[in-house]
């Protein structure tokens, strides 16, 4: 039972990578359900305050995650429209063979969202770069905060791999 949690939970922890980037998974919330089963293998002890207190930085995370593209589009002139077209963008990017999807996705879906909203391109790049922005600083701070899950997962697995092994 207790190498079933733990490769439970290493899924969990590399989802919440993944979902770092793909809009449809909650990466840090991911990664800490990763820590939650963790901590419910015999073998490994995670405190309390350290559950906590990574759920409330998942939790804020993921609320600043819908806020930080919305302010970087704001932040450039842009509207609503961009913020969807961003959204938009990563998905096609995402599912598409185009090489750096992923990157170039969101800022051609904001341009395009932009340039639906007002028919002034000079605006509309402006617009499409603060969302861009905003995405790749959100993505960015859910891959870090992911990473560093990983890194409590690590440890604690470590500190316990010579009863398993």
């Amino acid at each position: 039972m207790e190498v079933f949690l733990v490769t439970l939970a290493l899924i969990l922890m590399l989802l919440g990578i993944l979902g770092s980037f793909l809009p449809v998974i909650p990466g840090p919330l991911t990664s800490w359900a990763g820590l939650l089963v963790l901590h419910f293998t015999e073998g490994v002890e995670l405190s309390q305050t350290l559950l906590i207190v990574t759920l409330l930085v998942a939790i804020l995370i993921y609320v600043l995650d819908y806020f930080i593209p919305a302010i970087g589009t704001k932040r450039f002139g842009g509207s609503k429209a961009g913020v969807i077209g961003t959204t938009l963008g990563l998905v096609i990017g995402l599912i598409t063979p185009i090489p750096f999807g992923i990157i170039i996705g969101p800022f051609v879906g904001a341009l395009v969202g932009e340039m639906i909203h007002r028919n002034d391109m000079k605006k509309a790049l402006k617009a499409a770069f603060g969302s861009f922005l905003g995405f790749i600083a959100s993505t960015f701070l859910k891959f870090i905060v992911a990473i560093i899950f990983l890194g409590f997962f690590i440890a604690k697995l470590s500190e316990h791999n010579s009863s398993w092994f």
